[in-house]
């Protein structure tokens, strides 16, 4: 378990593809609350949810990068009304299926549950339940035949809200099963989608805190796994960057 941040109030963990957040009917163990448990025990009463303790937000299970736990009740009040009122920006590396045409841009498109497929999350088609309105502001990092490398940053938080945005846009992220349909593209070696939490901003909490109401900003590079794939498509590309 890599701590990329902690205090006596929280930690910032940066979550490897393939983990699971928290335990559900399919995931009984080797979740990150089990291993956090293990070293924090005095974690497992804090939160709303006995099943996710500390928990204040969330990562898809191959969704690598940062998430925040709480360790205490008063930190994880704080944090969920910052979430509430949108004060947290998350910021995400994705690389896409084609080559998208506007530098930056947000997609507005609001978000419900599939009505062919209940674990899907759409911004077009038919929808069943409730739909919420979602946004995605996003820059273009490069470009590279037939792929788009971005930053994405989700202005409100809803399940699978990037995977589906760019889904709908015809932009899926690249090595997504679930979303990309018929314009389905891993690279050699990928085993799992592009997406990584690299970045978030918020404010440590208020009265609970040596640093009080300070707001600070903690960053993850990018794993191996991603990185490679960057490196092959950059080959040859003297603008790639990398």
């Amino acid at each position: 378990m890599e701590i990329i941040y902690e205090d006596d109030n929280i930690l910032a963990i940066n979550k490897p593809a393939g983990v699971v957040v928290h335990r559900d009917s399919h995931h009984e163990s080797g979740t990150l609350v089990d291993e956090i448990l293990e070293k924090y025990p005095e974690i497992k009463g804090v939160g709303d949810d006995s099943e996710r303790p500390g928990i204040v937000h969330r990562l898809d299970k191959d969704t690598s990068g940062i998430i925040l736990i709480a360790k205490n009740q008063l930190a994880f009040e704080f944090l969920k009304k910052q979430f509430q009122e949108r004060k947290i920006e998350k910021y995400y590396r994705v690389l896409v299926v084609g080559e998208v045409k506007d530098r930056e841009g947000i997609i507005d498109l609001p978000i419900g549950r599939s009505f062919v497929n209940p674990t899907k999350r759409v911004a077009r088609g038919k929808m069943r339940g409730k739909i919420r309105e979602a946004r995605t502001k996003y820059g273009v990092l490069n470009k590279f035949e037939g792929f788009t490398y971005l930053e994405a940053s989700p202005k409100t938080g809803r399940t699978h809200q990037i995977r589906s945005h760019f889904a709908a846009i015809d932009h899926p992220v690249v090595c997504d099963k679930l979303y990309a349909g018929k314009r389905f593209i891993c690279p050699a070696g990928l085993k799992r989608h592009f997406l990584h939490a690299s970045s978030i901003e918020f404010c440590l909490p208020s009265g609970v805190s040596e640093k009080e109401g300070h707001r600070i900003k903690l960053e993850a590079e990018i794993p191996e796994d991603l990185r490679q794939v960057l490196q092959e498509l950059g080959k040859g590309d003297k603008n790639s960057g990398l």
